[in-house]
């Protein structure tokens, strides 16, 4: 383990909403249920055109109207109309001018939660290494980077796929099943969607702007040869079209350090997608309602119903952008160690790129996943708190910890090392001031809530003593770790 990183100034709590998110296909989403919702002034063959393109059936008029009127039990609108929580898949591969088609190389899971009014965007690197039970004797075990889930069914990667993961949807299937694996989520549907579609999209809506921070400059950014063709874009605000937008999209490596990274390169795919959504909900959007139809029934494919796409989208039309908790199971770039992921050879061999989980079980990537939607009343505290590093066995654990709760909303402070601690402890330092907060610490760390008081128990250099600090100890550290 990396030693704990240096302590810095805290960025602002009021915009860690604007955090990593990788997904070509986030920028999608919004625009897939507008257009749906604008294709009912379109005629019906054309409509349904669409609908038998992207996910394989034809539109059925009574059963749309009825789940409308009146869902039933089970279904996105019913779950979205009772307080329910909504878990959707979004999918990004190369398609048929890639190379490798059906590999995700964008792979994100969306988490709606009806009662709280947030959505939640995890990011799963393509490089997460998995042990996949995709076949039919589910005692076999394929391991394999995690973006090679979805080509199962249309390749002869592997033998003997599972009857469930065969078929038009046996690709989404299949990525929902493992995804699901990792995050401890149930999805409810998928959206697979490929360059092209993304390129077309971007042409249909005459272009999108984007504002870079600094230049970008790639030298290797693939061409559709297997070769190199160099992409420059200078810094400032300008207007993409298609083949820019993915290029701006894509870049991985980039030559300016702020573009390279994967928060620079998600905070450009972030922008674009706002771009796309912006431009998709005006007026001259839904005018190009046919154009965007055209663009996307080619290369996208769904099991989404129409009325899972309106329901969505009548849903979150007014969301505001603070609403949205975009997140990541790796650590920022620059950081010194990970933070539910490292680096390692995870059974692909030395020489392969690939990222493991600290914890094998997933279980700490679950109750991670799970633990986001912070109560907004427990938010409202503003209790301001401190992880520190009681856990002589996991340096560096305060900054993996506090980095992973930066979206949540509380009020964190820089992380620091402790004294050796054999348990957590939850220091109240505000004499009961904060009790929600507290409870929810409580709930996530375990450990034991002490009365603190600046000099007793002895603080560590660095430590603050208001609030409320928890001391991370050796026996969290060992559930991190999935022992």
């Amino acid at each position: 383990m990396s030693p704990a990183r240096p302590k810095r100034a805290r960025r602002s709590r009021y915009h860690v909403s604007y955090r990593l998110t990788r997904s070509v296909p986030a920028a999608i989403i919004a625009v897939l249920l507008v257009v749906a919702v604008a294709g009912a002034t379109l005629t019906y063959k054309r409509l349904d055109d669409f609908v038998h393109a992207t996910t394989g059936k034809h539109i059925n008029p009574i059963g749309e109207v009825v789940q409308a009127v009146q869902p039933q039990p089970g279904t996105i609108a019913y779950k979205l109309n009772h307080g329910q929580q909504v878990n959707i898949l979004l999918l990004g591969m190369g398609g048929y001018e890639n190379d490798a088609p059906y590999l995700t190389d964008s792979i994100m899971a969306v988490t709606i939660d009806s009662s709280t009014n947030r959505v939640m965007m995890a990011s799963i690197p393509r490089d997460l290494t998995v042990h996949m039970n995709l076949q039919s004797n589910p005692n076999r075990i394929w391991t394999q980077k995690i973006n090679a889930a979805y080509e199962v069914p249309y390749t002869d990667i592997i033998c003997c796929v599972a009857s469930q993961y065969q078929g038009a949807n046996g690709g989404g299937l299949a990525a929902e099943h493992e995804v699901g694996k990792v995050t401890g989520l149930t999805f409810d549907r998928y959206i697979a969607i490929d360059f092209v579609a993304f390129r077309d999209m971007v042409d249909a809506l005459g272009g999108v702007d984007v504002c870079l921070s600094t230049n970008l400059d790639d030298y290797s950014y693939p061409d559709s040869a297997n070769g190199y063709s160099p992409i420059h874009f200078k810094a400032g605000c300008q207007h993409l079209n298609g083949v820019q937008a993915l290029e701006v999209a894509r870049s991985r490596h980039a030559e300016q350090p702020q573009q390279a990274s994967d928060f620079g390169r998600a905070k450009r795919q972030q922008d674009i997608m706002q771009a796309i959504k912006k431009k998709a909900t005006t007026v001259n959007g839904f005018a190009k309602a046919p154009q965007l139809l055209t663009a996307l029934q080619k290369n996208i494919h769904t099991d989404m119903t129409l009325s899972d796409m309106k329901a969505i989208y009548d849903w979150g039309k007014n969301l505001p952008d603070s609403s949205i908790l975009r997140v990541a199971i790796t650590a920022p770039s620059g950081a010194a160690e990970g933070n539910l992921l490292d680096y390692g050879d995870c059974g692909l061999g030395p020489y392969t790129s690939q990222l493991c989980p600290v914890d094998p079980t997933y279980n700490m990537i679950h109750k991670y996943l799970a633990s986001l939607f912070v109560d907004q009343k427990t938010l409202g505290e503003k209790a301001p708190v401190q992880i520190v590093n009681g856990a002589n066995n996991f340096p560096g654990l305060d900054s993996r910890v506090t980095t992973m709760l930066d979206p949540t909303g509380l009020q964190l402070a820089d992380p620091v090392a402790h004294h050796a601690s054999a348990q957590t402890l939850i220091l109240d330092y505000s004499g009961g001031k904060f009790p929600l907060t507290t409870k929810w610490l409580q709930g996530y760390f375990g450990g034991t809530i002490v009365a603190a008081t600046p000099s007793n128990p002895a603080p560590s250099p660095g430590q603050q003593t208001y609030g409320l600090v928890v001391v991370v100890g050796h026996d969290f550290a060992l559930r991190f770790l999935g022992e």
